[in-house]
């Protein structure tokens, strides 16, 4: 029983040696100067190290977080409202839901919604 589970320790170490001198021999040699650097989101990062960032995208990305928080909030009081008193439950889901409108309403006062100026 030994010796079988050492000449399968052995024909696992040879193939690993093997599959690893392939690997090593496959290989590109050369360098791609476009691969080696690294990926900045689409903007190149060869030509202005500083190029000004559009806050417009950055608030349209805090909205779409903003509003992905909200369904992990919505979703869950559906499944509470069996285990809770059903007065609490409608005061608790109101008062969330008239935070958000709030807030929506103030995104789109503040022109925040437009995707185009």
């Amino acid at each position: 029983m030994m010796i079988i589970m050492i000449i399968c320790f052995m024909i696992l170490l040879i193939l690993t040696i093997m599959n690893l001198l392939i690997v090593m021999t496959m290989k590109k040699k050369k360098n791609n100067f476009n691969k080696m650097n690294p990926f900045e989101c689409g903007f190149n990062s060869i030509s202005k190290k500083r190029l000004p960032f559009s806050t417009h995208f950055f608030i349209i990305g805090m909205i779409f977080l903003i509003f992905d928080i909200e369904i992990i909030l919505i979703m869950p009081m559906i499944l509470t409202m069996k285990f809770t008193l059903m007065k609490f439950w409608i005061m608790t889901s109101i008062s969330i839901v008239v935070i958000l409108i709030m807030g929506l309403f103030h995104e789109w006062k503040n022109g925040m919604l437009k995707w185009t100026k």
